[in-house]
């Protein structure tokens, strides 16, 4: 009878803090033994010297989220989390977004709705609080962190979504009273209305006229703005998808004055430049409008200087999944509409990890480890799921990452999501995962998915780990 259910062999086992050779032995989806020479497992794969990671959690990404018509959403639970697998990410932790008028627990049971026996990897759910009523503020957002739904996101930009000063305070305070993590969008909106206003009167609404709408400044200000008002409850912040050095150098601010101030970046902004968004009036960049927009390379250099020295938390794709071509995406029946009306967002969750595999750790801008904190053990830990994800340890989920380091050019193609383009078409990347396991079970084989709808379990979250005083602050003190 065989020792284990799977055993992975001769794995050079890569983890946050260390590296080492040994085999892996997996029961009952669960990491149970690591060492040298273990016993025969029912299943075996040979890693033969290749890196083996922790699966990626992807703790920034929107599947089936409701949209505004005629906006839609083309990935949902079932095709996500296919690309997502397939790409090496085995936890993704999409938004249940409250809209005005919805109470939070509306939206968080239509989100179960989406999600239900469709995902092939395990999930959480982020909300979205776009409506902080009275109700929500004192009964329903208490009473969901209690239940596992431990962060929330806060809009500074977006009409539909945007909260003033007055309302982000009120739902920063519900966060230090229960220990939850505040994510923030910080862009400062009435800037950004008021450039619009300007670009559209001169004409100027081609894809490329998004950047010039959300210059640094209005993310710098916002951020600024962010870390005085998380300063004035005293309460850990995450600042989301930061863009460029005006919003880094405000988070070195704030953190040299010993604030907690968490950040977080995406490919778009290592990978991406405003270039890409059109360097005339050419509609084939409304397929990297995003907000905020990528930047120059002198802002790119800052991000991977940032990933390096520790200043970006986690990095996440922000998997936002319109297609080009069609009704409810970018380019709406070959109609070229202005900057503002282009849906926000691009597709990532699948090339997140062979990206900074490739040109981050491969490139000898990162390390190993620093690749694994920041794509699988910090994002587990500050969604509170560490142990059980983000690391190579006994007892926690089988999910792992074998690595094919291997000459390869991207093409939409070979990816496994629903949306007709990648940004990253026609990179050449040196790595992409072999074989991704997601609790015991091979999941992506390198050529073929082998993924089941249903297979992936909804998993609530604990508090968030990044800092042990955050549980002090939970009890009030």
């Amino acid at each position: 009878m065989a020792d284990f259910d799977l055993v992975i062999r001769n794995a050079q086992a890569v983890t946050a803090s260390d590296i080492f050779h040994c085999d892996i032995g997996v029961r009952d989806g669960r990491v149970v033994q690591l060492g040298l020479g273990l016993g025969a497992g029912t299943h075996e794969i040979d890693a033969a010297g290749r890196a083996v990671t922790p699966g990626g959690v992807d703790t920034h990404c929107h599947l089936d989220q409701p949209q505004a018509p005629p906006v839609v959403s083309a990935d949902d639970f079932l095709t996500g989390s296919r690309s997502a697998a397939c790409g090496g990410t085995t936890t993704v932790i999409p938004f249940a977004a409250q809209h005005k008028g919805q109470s939070l627990r509306e939206a968080v049971d239509d989100y179960h709705r989406r999600a239900n026996g469709k995902s092939c990897i395990d999930y959480a759910f982020h909300l979205i609080v776009s409506d902080p009523t009275p109700t929500v503020l004192k009964e329903e957002l208490p009473a969901l962190i209690a239940e596992g739904y431990t962060s929330f996101k806060i809009y500074m930009t977006y009409d539909d979504m945007k909260l003033d000063d007055r309302q982000i305070l009120e739902v920063l305070d519900v966060a230090r009273s229960h220990g939850a993590m505040a994510m923030i969008h910080a862009e400062n909106s009435d800037c950004i209305a008021w450039l619009t206003g300007r670009l559209q009167a001169a004409g100027k609404t081609a894809p490329r006229y998004h950047a010039h709408a959300r210059p640094l400044l209005v993310e710098r200000e916002a951020t600024h703005r962010a870390i005085a008002l998380s300063e004035l409850v005293d309460v850990p912040i995450l600042i989301v998808h930061v863009s460029g050095r005006e919003a880094v150098e405000q988070i070195r601010w704030g953190r040299a004055h010993g604030l907690q101030v968490f950040a977080e970046t995406c490919p778009q902004y290592l990978f991406l430049t405003a270039e890409d968004l059109g360097i005339d009036d050419s509609y084939e960049g409304a397929k990297c409008v995003c907000s905020p927009p990528p930047r120059d390379k002198a802002n790119q250099q800052v991000i991977w200087d940032g990933l390096a020295d520790g200043l970006f938390t986690v990095i996440s794709s922000d998997h936002a999944p319109y297609n080009f071509e069609g009704e409810g995406g970018k380019h709406p029946a070959g109609e070229e509409v202005p900057f503002n009306h282009i849906p926000n967002g691009i597709p990532g969750i699948e090339t997140r990890m062979a990206l900074l595999w490739s040109e981050g750790v491969l490139g000898g801008r990162i390390t190993p480890q620093k690749f694994v904190e920041l794509t699988a053990t910090n994002p587990a830990k500050a969604y509170g799921l560490h142990p059980r994800k983000g690391t190579i340890a006994v007892g926690g989920d089988a999910d792992l990452v074998i690595w094919d380091e291997r000459e390869l050019v991207l093409t939409n193609g070979m990816l496994h999501h629903a949306v007709d383009y990648t940004p990253y078409e026609g990179m050449r990347l040196a790595a992409w995962p072999g074989t991704t396991i997601a609790r015991g079970q091979v999941v992506w084989d390198g050529t073929r998915y082998l993924g089941q709808a249903g297979q992936g379990r909804f998993l609530p979250c604990g508090l968030p780990t990044l800092l042990p005083a955050r549980r002090e602050m939970a009890a009030g003190r």
